[in-house]
């Protein structure tokens, strides 16, 4: 359960809410980037979500209910490896791109796992692995929870997230032009979650170069990395 969104009016703000339970996470800010990684009992810490100093943001939230076709099945291109190539900057957005329409891009057995991808310039990639995927160009506003932008008549599923999609949906299209970082921390706030916690909600100020974040529903305690 997660809620992604970007906007494009007077400035690039890019928003996302990770809601999580039960794996253990954390914020972790360098020069080039806020990552957000998941400890991984195989793997270790993994940076899965943030944004990096060239303007890229991460938001993967999953998808119900689970699509089998976005089971690995031969060749094809891991979501979660392509979206770590991109925080990480050893991809661009145009890379990532011209893979999720050249070839399959699969999840891990069991979830899926969808991708929401941003640039500096403020186009928005969304990949569903099994379906495919869909570029905006500078979209004044994109939001995806926890239901597939491509198949929107899938099964009901309680944790899709249709009532998150909606209250982001109404209180952007009455967004002003002038939509900054509290605007945004104000949609996040309304989404967030409790059941399956929102354990950390981040704004990116693409414009600015500067990520907000907090931690566990706690919006009055902010903290802030600027990358100029």
């Amino acid at each position: 359960m997660c809620t992604s969104l970007i906007v494009n009016k007077n400035k690039t703000i890019v928003g996302w809410n990770l809601d999580l339970a039960d794996m253990e996470h954390r914020v972790r800010p360098t020069e080039n980037g806020v990552y957000i990684e998941v400890n991984d009992p195989k793997e270790g810490w993994l940076p899965l979500f943030g944004a990096n100093s060239r303007g890229d943001f991460v938001g993967m939230p999953t998808c119900w209910p689970h699509d089998k076709a976005s089971d690995p099945a031969g060749e094809g291109q891991n979501i979660i490896m392509l979206d770590i190539d991109l925080l990480l900057q050893k991809k661009t957005l145009r890379e990532i791109r011209h893979i999720a329409e050249a070839e399959p891009v699969f999840s891990v057995p069991g979830l899926t796992f969808m991708a929401a991808l941003s640039d500096g310039e403020g186009n928005m990639l969304h990949i569903v692995p099994g379906q495919g995927c869909r570029y905006y160009e500078k979209p004044e506003y994109v939001v995806l929870t926890n239901f597939s932008p491509l198949n929107p008549g899938s099964v009901e599923h309680p944790w899709m997230g249709k009532d998150r999609f909606i209250k982001a949906e109404e209180m952007l299209k009455a967004a002003p032009a002038d939509f900054d970082v509290s605007d945004c921390f104000l949609i996040l706030r309304a989404v967030s979650q409790q059941v399956c916690p929102t354990v950390v909600s981040m704004v990116f100020d693409v414009s600015e170069k500067t990520v907000f974040w907090c931690e566990n529903r706690d919006f009055a305690s902010i903290s802030s990395v600027c990358f100029n």
